[in-house]
């Protein structure tokens, strides 16, 4: 079939494709540095718990065979491995079914992760890996050009990304559609970057463009993706540059760099394609319209969900996260609240003598310490944390397990911390959390004492908690 194919997308496909593959490299390293405290057999929400209440027709995953830290740490460190060979475009030097298979051992890799992760993968932007990376499987290799077909669901996932993001502002929280919501978001947003202070002191009639060009670059551009060239390049480059601008102004994991590479197949980009490219194997064709078929056929559930009045964000509809729909901040917090974790040394605490802070990666803590860039890496705990101040019911499942594993002074879970105030051999005897209302500091304030942040003591969060059995 002549239409099958679109050579003018070889470059554009060469594209997505490594960078698809560096985004996966990004995830399974986060997965291998950080599951032993978030879901090892010592952490706070282990796999092995989980597995043995959930069925795997909820959540396939291959630890409901084997789900000891070695093994999960090989599984891990072998994505890894897969995804520098697919940066390295190893997929290319095989034959096309081989490439496939390549691009499919990740996909199988990540969802067992994913399926298992509990609180800690919540994420949409887990879901969207999965969802892009099971279609990079069909996008096949050098042997033939770029499918029609897999090119367009790749512009559908980013149509949901967007769109669905679009629809959550409007019927969510008002300050989107008075285009004020950029008043507090760059201060109260889950991690911030180096350069968040600055983005919320810009003038307010510049935060009120941010919004309006927000809701057209989301509820209006989408739609022309799915037009000819070079309007499509068009649409998709504005998306691009959208998404660079929030790189810039905070941390959100992979999820602005994943919809960057969701982009790049929409994009006409010049390029050599080779002189004679052999058609594509009838085999090939056949499975490329079942899968499509398919996908057309679960995308009605995020299409519902997309008129519904009671649009969710971030759902899976299928245990393979096959098709699901998106959203971000269908609401903003006009304050920010962080939590707080002190130890102490002493043998019966006191009220305000004697506490040390635990610093954390990511999170705001020290009041001079300036955010940093950590994106596209995924700090897990630093985010939760963040819900955990929203409300206690976010942090039900694990901040007991987190508390007493400080009290523990586990090393697994120090290394999530940027600083534990407290030598290896010598643990705290008590541990206590107190919620702190946090704000910028005014650009006087900064100069005057050299603090990006300014805080105040809100209340009680954790009262001071030992182990029934202090490791001493």
């Amino acid at each position: 079939m002549e239409w099958f194919t679109a050579s003018e997308y070889w470059t554009s496909r060469l594209v997505f494709q490594r960078a698809l593959a560096v985004v996966y490299l990004v995830a399974f390293l986060g997965a291998a540095l950080q599951f032993r405290a978030l879901i090892g057999e010592r952490g706070m929400l282990p796999v092995s718990r989980y597995v043995a209440r959930v069925p795997f027709r909820r959540a396939p995953s291959v630890f409901h065979f084997r789900c000891s830290d070695r093994f999960f740490a090989a599984w891990a460190w072998t994505g890894c491995a897969v995804s520098l060979a697919l940066v390295a475009g190893l997929d290319n030097q095989l034959p096309l079914w081989g490439g496939m298979l390549l691009w499919l051992v990740p996909w199988v890799l990540y969802l067992s992760i994913v399926n298992v992760g509990q609180t800690w993968y919540g994420f949409g932007w887990e879901s969207l890996l999965l969802e892009t990376g099971f279609l990079a499987v069909f996008l096949g290799n050098d042997e033939i050009a770029p499918p029609v077909v897999v090119l367009f669901l790749l512009r559908w996932i980013l149509f949901r990304v967007e769109f669905g993001a679009g629809l959550i502002k409007m019927r969510g929280d008002a300050c989107w559609r008075e285009l004020t919501c950029l008043d507090y978001h760059h201060e109260t947003q889950p991690m911030p970057g180096p350069l968040s202070w600055f983005f919320h002191h810009l003038p307010k009639p510049f935060h009120r463009a941010e919004v309006a060009a927000n809701h057209v670059t989301q509820l209006v551009v989408p739609f022309l993706l799915f037009t000819p060239q070079p309007v499509a390049t068009a649409a998709a480059a504005l998306m691009i540059v959208t998404q660079l601008w929030l790189v810039l102004s905070g941390n959100f994991a992979w999820l602005n760099w994943i919809t960057i590479v969701l982009a790049v197949p929409a994009l006409a980009l010049p390029g050599t394609a080779p002189d004679a490219v052999p058609g594509a194997p009838l085999w090939y064709e056949t499975m490329v319209l079942a899968v499509a078929a398919l996908l057309v056929f679960l995308s009605h559930g995020p299409v519902r969900n997309m008129l519904s009045r009671r649009q969710s964000m971030n759902r899976s509809f299928d245990p393979l996260h096959l098709v699901n729909t998106y959203g971000a901040f269908g609401s903003v917090s006009r304050t920010r609240y962080e939590v707080v974790v002190e130890g102490t040394a002493d043998s019966a605490p006191r009220k305000d003598e004697g506490w040390l802070e635990y610093e954390f990666r990511g999170k705001p803590g020290d009041l001079r310490r300036w955010p940093r860039q950590f994106a596209p890496y995924h700090l897990r705990l630093d985010w939760m944390m963040w819900f955990a101040a929203l409300s206690p019911a976010y942090a039900d499942p694990w901040f007991g397990g987190f508390v007493e594993r400080l009290l523990e002074n586990d090393r697994d879970t120090l290394r999530l911390l940027r600083h534990c105030p407290f030598p290896p051999d010598a643990p705290p005897r008590y541990v206590r959390a107190r919620l702190y209302r946090y704000r910028y500091t005014t650009w006087r304030e900064l100069r005057t004492t050299g603090a990006c942040w300014e805080r105040t003591y809100v209340r009680e969060y954790l009262p001071p908690t030992r182990l029934d059995s202090p490791a001493r």
